[in-house]
């Protein structure tokens, strides 16, 4: 006996678009169509198209939220949990203590934040490049001669000549700890806050305990507090390599960012102060190219720097009390502005040197080697004299 319809569940008539003949089928054979209307009604309904402007409003808001609330939530309630102390009143900086050096090494600024960007921006730099001509092959060939007589010594060699522009590069975009020689981009921005007014070279500066320190230099060992101008520690910084002045005169212009933001501003990407000197660890850092053009910047850059600037850093480079490492090369009567560096695994030497005919050549020589091991001297003095003797032949 057929079933009355009112024995059918409700729900197989559901569909308000099935038509009558799927619900006769239905009643004759016992068989239930399935309806996807309200599933398909639902899908219908998510693809509608979303508001764009109202997604980014929300993500605005919920971006704000997290702004405001995380570091509130991070200061007063993380810390507490993870860093508990009994002294409520001191509050420990985690962002100092994860990031050390930032107060010092920063150049940027950002939501309360020091920060630190290592990108030069060449657009505006205020240093130019060198302009070389083509490689000299035989006075490089006759260097890498040398180079296999030393095979413990890894060198980083840049000449460039000031007549021929032409020039010899044998790793000089590598980067090598530099030693004292950082000291030259230290006495360039020292002149460049002369020259914008912000430091002058009659001002005194006070000797106190937190500048002294060992290492290279006479000043070391001078009374507390002695007063010293800004004149006489650039020329002990350069002529004496003196570690106590270098650090009085960074302090005085700003600090290492200060310095750093100056070379970053001049270009160099390669070049970078991390420490307070004695860096006997090697992490002040350039590559022989940058160091020549630094070098290049002074001696040809008229707008870089003023004739009374330029005089006054020819004057200290040109009195370096150590003459044993590309001076020993020269010939007799040349005259070399120059600094030299020395750590235990490094050695090196940067300058403009002025033969007797008045040939000019820009050398930058490092040379890393075993701690301390003498042959890296002895590189240096040969590869000076091959380079010499090549440009007055």
């Amino acid at each position: 006996m057929p079933k009355l319809a009112r024995d059918y569940s409700y729900s197989s008539y559901t569909n308000a678009y099935a038509s009558d003949a799927i619900r006769n089928e239905e009643i004759h054979t016992g068989k239930i169509y399935r309806y996807p209307s309200a599933k398909k009604n639902v899908l219908n309904h998510k693809k509608r198209k979303k508001n764009p402007w109202r997604f980014l409003l929300s993500s605005a808001i919920l971006c704000g939220i997290l702004m405001i609330f995380m570091p509130y939530s991070f200061s007063k309630i993380t810390k507490s949990v993870f860093v508990p102390t009994p002294y409520k009143s001191i509050s420990p900086d985690l962002y100092k203590v994860a990031f050390p050096t930032t107060d010092y090494l920063s150049n940027n600024w950002f939501l309360g934040q020091r920060k630190f960007s290592q990108q030069a921006e060449s657009k505006d730099a205020q240093m130019i490049q060198i302009q070389e001509g083509v490689n000299m092959p035989s006075l490089q060939g006759d260097l890498l001669k040398l180079m296999e007589q030393y095979p413990m010594i890894h060198p980083a060699i840049y000449v460039w000549d000031y007549e021929t522009q032409n020039y010899v590069d044998i790793n000089a975009s590598q980067i090598f700890s530099v030693a004292s020689i950082v000291k030259i981009p230290v006495l360039i921005d020292l002149f460049k806050s002369i020259e914008n007014g912000s430091i002058s070279l009659d001002d005194r500066i006070p000797l106190t305990e937190y500048y002294r320190t060992e290492g290279s230099g006479s000043l070391q060992f001078k009374a507390a507090n002695s007063l010293h101008t800004v004149d006489e520690l650039a020329e002990i910084m350069i002529t004496e390599s003196d570690n106590s002045a270098t650090n009085m005169l960074m302090s005085r212009i700003g600090g290492m960012h200060t310095v750093n933001q100056s070379i970053r501003d001049w270009g160099l990407k390669n070049t970078e102060v991390h420490t307070w000197l004695p860096d006997l660890k090697g992490t002040n850092h350039s590559t022989a190219k940058e160091m020549a053009q630094m070098l290049y910047n002074i001696d040809l850059n008229e707008s870089f720097l003023t004739d009374a600037s330029r005089n006054k850093i020819y004057s200290y480079m040109s009195h370096v009390h150590n003459d044993r490492l590309i001076q020993a090369g020269l010939g007799k009567g040349s005259t070399f502005y120059h600094k030299t560096g020395d750590i235990g695994k490094m050695l090196g030497d940067a300058g403009i040197v002025v033969t007797p005919t008045g040939k000019r050549y820009i050398v930058v020589i490092f040379a890393n080697r075993p701690h301390n091991a003498f042959s890296g001297k002895e590189f240096i003095v040969k590869a000076s004299e091959i380079i010499y003797n090549y440009m007055v032949r």
